[in-house]
This record gives structure tokens, C-alpha cells and sequence, in this order.
């Protein structure tokens, strides 16, 4: 049999040349067409091999690629973090899914003509799309799993492949190509696809759902508080708002209509409240722990959001703190643990000004209250997050002790791995958390004080979300896109 697999003739779909672009939009139109060219007859030659049995060739399609050169070490606009290659010479990224990415495609190709005033080249790559991804847009087609059918898959088709599936661009371990051409993007489009997969099973909603502004919770309690938001912008015809997205890819455009319940909740519930070209909110809950919290947001990142931030509860870790009052990170204690392989603990992860800002912003709009007198409901300071849930059941000595010496405010599980997951991927991250209980001062979450707890504070704490996105989302791209996010050396995509 492999000698057979080594033999086969390998099939591929005909495509022209390579062709050169000035105008984004051209450059994107090709690109979808490259791909549903090549989706289109990986899928044709699935369905015929699922009846016919083996086909006696080896069908492949190629991915579309980006590709341009550069001669020339002239320096573009030094306040631009993105939208330019660092030095001359060949930079390419191949694509997946153009149709979903169109805006950011566009708006990236178009930087980069402009920035360099050379064009684009739009070709094949060199990286085989899998079957597997080719056939997911079909509701109707499935992959069958290995012995299913009278043939071994692989030995006709190219299925996906984790050698090649990684995150060495934005760690920084990437190298050049065997072509000699560096990176243009953060992610390649096998690594895209991959997210693409795992976002719709854990989240229960299709990936092009996704808005550029999300919220992280760790608490089912805000969903609710969510969609009655979202219901209130529908009615309001002024608002932009035009459509409410639940789990199973529900939709309502009318504030009064009925959203049918998920028959089985996902693991990460996400909601979507849209507005045109993505620029509305998205709410996931990603409960609690740093290993969810890094698993959405792994994948989170392919769809290159504006903003990420995260609205949980927290442990008060001081005596003058209140249930109630909030906590605007300002630093993180990395105890998670999750990350230590990507982003080593001595990597800083510096929080950023118009992050900050419209989060405490939003809190004066909000509250009411402003200069000194906001500091009666809200302290900036340290969080600490922590991988153990019952942490104060440990030896004191230890944990406490770091929490004293980090001079952290408050303690939780997730917000620390958002933050440090959006330094790594280049996404603009913040953290406004709610003392929810101050186990270090006797006042424990229980469920009595906790119901209370919740009916006063999870509105409040939730509208001033989404009000610092709704100040971010009114800022200039180059302004969120901080260069304290970008290396030296990097990628000209966001």
C-alpha cells in the first residue's frame, strides 16, 4: 500500500499564474477565488471517492498565498505598529477562509501597497488545504473517521498536519521558509483553520459571528444581563446594533422575538450582539479556570480582534476593599502556569493606556463619581491569578506571602492567562474585575451573600464592559494597536 500511496498521480485543480495587485479589494476578490477553487474541487472529488471507493490518484488543492518583495531599508510612518514589513526582502502568508477575513484582508494589503508602493502578489502556496476543512462549510459532509470507508483517507487526500500547525510566528520562534520568505502574517492559514474548527465546538456559534470586541466572563450570570442589553439596542433603531446571536447560531433581529434554548449547553457559551463590519461585542463565557481561558482565547486570536478584556469576579485581597468594588489591573502575578511554555514568567506584560482608560472611564460614567471619589469604589493595582481554585486551603505561608510581596489587590483564575494570551497574539487586552468575597479577611463566597451580591452588581459591572468598548471601538485602529505590543521584528499584519 505505500508503495501504491508513493505512485499515485497527483491531481490538482487548473489555475492561472501568480498575478500582481495594487487595488486590495482585486487582491482579496482573487484570493477568494483561488480558494473556492480549490475548496470547490476537494470537496467534488470527496463526494465521488465516498462512493466509488478509491480513486486511484491523490487529489490535492493548494491554500492561496500573499506574497511581496521589498527592495528598499526607506522607513514608513514611525507611529505605525502594523501595516509594513521591518526590512526588505520576501514576506508571504497563506489564507484560508478570504470571504470570512475580507475587511482585515482588505485593510491590510491595501497598508502595505501604500506603505511600500510596490503590489502584491496573489498565487497558490505551497500548503496543501486538508480535506478535513475543505468539506467544513458543509453541513452535510462529514470526514469519516479512520477505517470508516474502503480506503485510507490520507493515502488520497491531505488531511491536517500539527508538525506544521503551530504558533512559532508569534513566539517568535519562526524561521524563514525554504524559499527564504519570512512571515507576513501572525498565524498560517492551516493554524486559522484549526481555530476556526475548535472556536464552533466550543462555542457553540459560527466563527463569522464573532465581533471585534470581546468580553470574557467567568460567570453565567452575565449572559442574561447581556441579552437584555442586547435586546434594548434592537429596539433602539438609532443604536447600530442589528442582530443578537445565542448558542446553536440562534438569531433574532426584533427585540421581542424568542431565542430558543440550546439543547446542550457548549463549554464556552458565547453571545453575539453585531454590528455592521464586526465592530459590535461578543460575549464568551469561558468559566473558570486558566486552561479555558487560554484555550479561547488560542483561537479567539486567528479572528485578530480590537479588543479583548475581561469582566469576572475576583477575590479582594485587601481589608479596605467592599464586596462590590472593582479592581482595574494595572500588572499581573502570573501563577496560571498555562502559558510558562509560550510566554516565560519573566516576559512583562505591561498594560496599556487606552485600554486602561476607557475601562476607568467607563467606571466614572458609570458610578457616577470621579477623581478621588471613584477610588471609593474602584482600586487599581496587582492581580494575581492563580491555576488551584482552592488556594486558601494551602499552607498560608507560601501564597500569601507572594501575594504580599506582589502587592497584589486581588486574586483570580483567568485574568492574568487573557492578558498574557493577548501580549503574545497581539491583541489589546484589560481586566476590570468585582470583589466577589475577601477570603483572607473571613467574608467567603456563600450562597445566600453571593445571591445578593450578584442582583446588585452584575448589571452594573457588565454595562461598564461594554461601554469601554464602545469608547474603544470609537478610537483609530493605529491607536489600540499599541507598539508595546509588537516586537522588533515582526509581522506587517496585525
Amino acid at each position: 500500500m505505500q508503495d501504491q500511496q508513493a505512485t499515485l498521480q497527483i491531481e490538482t485543480p487548473d489555475v492561472a499564474a501568480p498575478e500582481l495587485f495594487d487595488d486590495a479589494k482585486a487582491a482579496v476578490d482573487r484570493l477568494v477565488e483561488l480558494y473556492q477553487a480549490g475548496v470547490g474541487y476537494l470537496v467534488d472529488a470527496f463526494s465521488k471517492a465516498m462512493v466509488s471507493g478509491h480513486p486511484g490518484v491523490r487529489y490535492r488543492a493548494y491554500y492561496p498565498e500573499i506574497r511581496i518583495a521589498t527592495t528598499t531599508f526607506a522607513s514608513v510612518d514611525s507611529r505605525l505598529s502594523f501595516g509594513h514589513v521591518s526590512q526588505p526582502g520576501v514576506h508571504a502568508t497563506s489564507v484560508t477562509r478570504p470571504d470570512l477575513f475580507r475587511n482585515y484582508l482588505e485593510q491590510q494589503i491595501e497598508l502595505l501597497v501604500k506603505n511600500h508602493g510596490v503590489p502584491v502578489q496573489i498565487g497558490l502556496s505551497d500548503t496543501p488545504i486538508p480535506v478535513h476543512f475543505a468539506v467544513a462549510a458543509y453541513s452535510d459532509m462529514a470526514v469519516p473517521q479512520e477505517g470508516a470507508s474502503d480506503f485510507t483517507l490520507r493515502d488520497v487526500f491531505d488531511v491536517p498536519d500539527l508538525n506544521t500547525t503551530n504558533d512559532d510566528i508569534v513566539n517568535g520562534l519562526a524561521k524563514p521558509a525554504a524559499d527564504g520568505a519570512a512571515a507576513l502574517a501572525p498565524f498560517t492559514a492551516q493554524r486559522v483553520d484549526y481555530s476556526l474548527a475548535r472556536l464552533a465546538h466550543y462555542t457553540a456559534t459560527d466563527p463569522e459571528h464573532f465581533q471585534n470586541h470581546v468580553l470574557f466572563t467567568n460567570y453565567q450570570f452575565y449572559v442574561s444581563e447581556f441579552e437584555a442589553f442586547a435586546r434594548r439596542m434592537l429596539a433602539d433603531p438609532d443604536s447600530g446594533y442589528t442582530s443578537f446571536v445565542s448558542t446553536g447560531n440562534a438569531t433574532i433581529t426584533d427585540a421581542d422575538a424568542e431565542l430558543p434554548p440550546s439543547p446542550k449547553m457548549p463549554q464556552m457559551p458565547t453571545y453575539h450582539l453585531k454590528r455592521a463590519n464586526g465592530s459590535g461585542i461578543t460575549l464568551v463565557n469561558i468559566g473558570v479556570g486558566p486552561s479555558n481561558a487560554k484555550t479561547a482565547t488560542d483561537h479567539i486570536a486567528v479572528l485578530r480582534p480590537h479588543a479583548w478584556i475581561m469582566v469576572g469576579h475576583c477575590a479582594g485581597l485587601r481589608n479596605s476593599q467592599s464586596l462590590g468594588d472593582f479592581v482595574l489591573a494595572h500588572a499581573y502575578l502570573r501563577e496560571d502556569k498555562v502559558l510558562d511554555d509560550d510566554l516565560p514568567v519573566w516576559v512583562p506584560i505591561p498594560a496599556l493606556a487606552e485600554i486602561q482608560t476607557s475601562l476607568e472611564k467607563a467606571v466614572a460614567e458609570e458610578t457616577q463619581l470621579e477623581g478621588y471619589e471613584l477610588k471609593r469604589v474602584m482600586r487599581t493595582g496587582t492581580v494575581a491569578s492563580v491555576d488551584n481554585r482552592n488556594w486558601e486551603l494551602r499552607d498560608q505561608q507560601g501564597p500569601v506571602q507572594r501575594l504580599s510581596q506582589s502587592r497584589a489587590v486581588a486574586l483570580d483564575m483567568e485574568s492574568a492567562t487573557i492578558a498574557a494570551n493577548g501580549f503574545r497574539f497581539r491583541v489589546p487586552y484589560g481586566t476590570l474585575l468585582c470583589v466577589s468575597d475577601k477570603p483572607l479577611h473571613g467574608e467567603l463566597k456563600l450562597p445566600g451573600m453571593a445571591s445578593d451580591f450578584y442582583k446588585t452588581q452584575v448589571s452594573r459591572h457588565l454595562m461598564i464592559g461594554i461601554r469601554a468598548m464602545e469608547l474603544l471601538r470609537e478610537m483609530p485602529l493605529a491607536r489600540i494597536h499599541s507598539r508595546k505590543l509588537r516586537s522588533f521584528d515582526e509581522t506587517a499584519f496585525l
